[in-house]
């Protein structure tokens, strides 16, 4: 069995003490209660304060918590943004389209589901919500690769390793797709992660304009695509979503 990192350990908790109770604390304080050594608890709080996750009041040398926590929370709140404002407009287009609907976030070189309605029909279904997806492979991750340089970086420094014989994995044939996603305004995935199964999706920006996730549908590829290509008016569904979401989170039209 693995064992923690106690340093890890210990600064976990002086996060949880400065969150609770007082709000600063001095560093003796800060030692007692954690039964740790001044020099200890010091060299964890400077690591802290270096990372911005802990900040020293200049007069009275206490310590609190950090811009950059604050920063990381409002990021995950975020996240629950999006998924409030997404309900009711992901709920329409599974009615509408007859399929899945996934909405996701990048997330450690990845696409997170953070929210999945299902196929509109009586079929036995998996919920997928905290599921992860491939960049390079995935309608979502493609979307997210196009538009958020963070997730583009990632997608090229990862392995982009084949699902199918369909799979584009190659660098510059990437950021072909990639260009060509941008252009259409949605990315596309027939069968290049799994087998006899077709996705597309479209970005959601926020009031900054900034990408914020991708949603999606995905379904069998006899039902999503002719001859090879996805249904117009799937696309256009999607788009519709996507927009409809990003006006709620006041991004205005696109």
């Amino acid at each position: 069995m693995a064992r923690n990192i106690q340093s890890l350990e210990r600064a976990a908790a002086m996060l949880r003490l400065l969150a609770g109770g007082e709000r600063r604390l001095g560093l003796s304080d800060i030692a007692s209660s954690l039964g740790l050594a001044k020099g200890t608890a010091h060299g964890i709080l400077r690591t802290l304060q270096q990372e911005g996750f802990v900040e020293q009041d200049d007069a009275s040398g206490r310590y609190q918590l950090g811009a950059e926590l604050l920063r990381l929370g409002t990021t995950y709140l975020d996240v629950h943004e999006l998924r409030a404002r997404a309900l009711v407009w992901t709920d329409d287009l599974a009615r509408s389209s007859g399929e899945s609907v996934y909405l996701g976030v990048l997330h450690q070189q990845g696409v997170l589901i953070v929210h999945h309605v299902f196929r509109p029909d009586d079929s036995r279904q998996v919920l997928e919500i905290g599921a992860m997806q491939p960049l390079h492979s995935t309608a979502l991750g493609k979307v997210l690769s196009a538009y958020d340089p963070v997730a583009h970086s990632e997608a090229l420094e990862s392995d982009r390793k084949p699902f199918t014989d369909r799979t584009v994995y190659d660098a510059g044939d990437f950021e072909q797709i990639l260009d060509l996603t941008r252009a259409r305004g949605y990315a596309a995935d027939v069968e290049e992660t799994w087998e006899g199964v077709a996705s597309v999706a479209a970005p959601i920006h926020d009031r900054r304009r900034m990408p914020v996730g991708a949603v999606g549908v995905a379904g069998a590829v006899e039902r999503l695509a002719r001859d090879g290509e996805l249904r117009p008016e799937l696309i256009a569904a999607v788009r519709d979503c996507a927009r409809a979401v990003s006006r709620d989170l006041g991004a205005g039209r696109f």
